[in-house]
């Protein structure tokens, strides 16, 4: 038990940094008040998710650990929608409806399209 939540930790440490960095790009771009590092963060995170799980259901090559570690770890520190609606909350807040239902809509279309992609990228292998 231990172990499975050091492993996770980890894992979680470097996927918060890596979006720590990536959700930088918020600051340097304005697409109609999107905020692009996160809808970037939710679209990789998703396709990153997708295609772990395929190869997760598809073979023996992710140990317990190492499912731990990519997927709750990684992927859980990296994509999470707290910010997402935190910032959905703030756009609504600013009068910006147009932009909320864009920004909910890209999010969760392009997310589930690049679940779907991750997963089938398995076929491939």
């Amino acid at each position: 038990m231990i172990k499975h939540i050091i492993v996770i930790g980890l894992g979680g440490f470097i996927g918060s940094v890596a979006r720590y960095f990536l959700s930088g790009l918020n600051l340097k771009y304005d697409f109609l008040s999107i905020p692009i590092g996160t809808l970037s963060v939710n679209i990789i995170g998703s396709l990153i998710i997708g295609f772990l799980t395929g190869i997760a259901e598809k073979s023996d090559l992710l140990t317990t650990e190492w499912r731990l570690f990519l997927m709750v770890g990684i992927c859980g520190g990296f994509t999470t929608f707290s910010s997402f609606t935190n910032e959905n909350l703030m756009l609504m807040h600013n009068g910006q409806f147009l932009a909320v239902l864009l920004y909910t809509s890209l999010s969760v279309i392009f997310g589930f399209l690049a679940v779907y992609l991750g997963y089938n990228l398995t076929n491939l292998l």
